[in-house]
């Protein structure tokens, strides 16, 4: 015999949102179909093989970024949760995916940089990956810097790269920097729990707000960001209507 105790649980739900007000749309420009209207004749029995779904936007990529009212807010964290932020989004749209992703940040108003003093401070696990992107940058003519361990890894490597101090290490450090207009691309994986850390890395998203840097917190965005800003350098940018092509 078997006494098995069940315990109540209880379900919270959050948001029930059965609809895609914003993908559905995006994805019917970038592929020039009526998704909305197919699904809607299929819902009502027409057969989905009636369609032509065939893609005819082909060698075309299409980039959506969503556009944050950051900037309005002064005391809010660029942090993003479970909460619905955003106030729209954009499309950047281009035979070239770089381009692309170039043209979704200059519709967003994050304009990436072809020149400047490149900002980088990578958790321990990301130094390896961070090498190969300092060696793009310096390629593509930045000059870096970083923060103590990062700038010792990358300076190790055989690319030069300038120490510049954490906020709690004292002046001058990374934010009087970002204020004083020097910087023009922060990546930042780093991280930690303590006040310090956490006091740190608050400044460094609010000091890249209100100079309007672009800022990578990963580091696949970073990678995608160095391919825009080779784009941007390498190629000419076309603008052309969604209903031209």
């Amino acid at each position: 015999m078997c006494n098995l105790q069940l315990k109540m649980i209880k379900f919270f739900v959050i948001e029930v949102n059965p609809r895609a007000s914003r993908t559905v749309p995006f994805v019917s420009k970038a592929k020039n179909l009526p998704l909305a209207k197919i699904a809607s004749t299929v819902m009502a029995g027409k057969k989905l093989s009636n369609f032509n779904l065939k893609s005819k936007t082909k060698k075309m990529f299409a980039v959506k970024e969503a556009v944050f009212p950051f900037n309005k807010f002064p005391n809010s964290d660029l942090l993003l949760g479970p909460e619905m932020k955003s106030t729209g989004e954009v499309m950047g749209f281009d035979e070239n995916f770089g381009m692309a992703f170039a043209k979704s940040q200059i519709a967003a108003s994050n304009s990436l940089p072809t020149k400047g003093l490149a900002f980088i401070s990578l958790k321990n696990s990301h130094k390896n990956e961070g090498v190969a992107l300092a060696k793009q940058l310096s390629k593509l003519n930045f000059k870096l810097c970083g923060t103590g361990g990062t700038a010792d890894y990358i300076n190790k490597n055989g690319i030069k790269c300038k120490k510049i101090n954490k906020v709690n290490q004292g002046s001058p450090h990374i934010v009087d920097v970002l204020n004083a207009k020097k910087i023009a691309l922060v990546i930042n994986t780093g991280g930690g729990n303590s006040e310090k850390q956490l006091s740190d890395a608050l400044a460094l998203r609010r000091a890249t707000l209100a100079n309007k840097v672009p800022y990578c917190t990963n580091m696949s965005t970073a990678k995608v960001c160095i391919e825009g800003i080779k784009s941007l350098k390498n190629l000419e940018i076309k603008v052309t209507s969604l209903q031209d092509i």
